[in-house]
């Protein structure tokens, strides 16, 4: 009988990391105690925004959002460059106290035959797809960031984005075909599948 062979496992391209991301690799590894407010001056709107949109309220999100940063700091030397960017990180560990903190106040009895163990969220799946995007915008130049901020989040046509800012069709449309292949990019060396 002939033994099958497994198909060798398929390696990521590096990531190019970001300068400022490296210092701030380097300063949370090293239990530097400004690493904390050098990531909150970074990624805080985006943690904030992503807890804000999953959580009930303001202060529950604030609460959790706690929890992420003690987490982040404690597990700063665990984090591994090569597997996503230090946002991506965070964001997991965003979700994962998110998800807890959503199960643990449900009002309502739940069956426990139906409850699904894989931790699967779709909801909080969806917000941390938007609030990842929203971060990567920041990292386009802002014409081409801007023309997919008003495609992406308000759903205009390029026509109307042409209309609302006075920049000539022509113009949108190259901004969007380059804004999107940056964003492209930007997700592939994030390793996001």
């Amino acid at each position: 009988m002939a033994t099958v062979k497994p198909e060798p496992a398929r390696s990521r391209p590096p990531r190019d990391l970001d300068p400022a991301e490296i210092t701030l690799v380097t300063r949370l590894r090293a239990e530097d105690e400004g690493a904390l407010a050098a990531f909150e001056e970074r990624y805080g709107r985006v943690l904030t925004g992503f807890l804000r949109d999953s959580l009930p309220d303001p202060g529950t999100a604030e609460e959790v959002r706690q929890q992420v940063l003690t987490e982040i700091w404690r597990r700063g030397a665990d984090y591994d460059p090569a597997r996503s960017s230090i946002l991506t990180w965070a964001l997991m560990i965003a979700r994962s106290r998110a998800a807890d903190e959503r199960r643990r106040r449900r009002p309502t009895p739940i069956d426990p035959t139906t409850i699904e163990e894989s931790g699967e969220d779709p909801e909080l799946d969806g917000l941390l797809d938007r609030w990842r995007v929203a971060a990567l915008l920041e990292r386009i130049p802002a014409g081409e960031a801007g023309v997919l901020r008003l495609r992406f989040y308000e759903g205009l046509s390029q026509s109307e984005i042409a209309a609302r800012t006075g920049v000539p069709l022509g113009t949108v449309k190259t901004r969007m075909i380059r804004g999107l292949a940056r964003l492209r990019e930007l997700i592939a060396e994030e390793g996001v599948r």
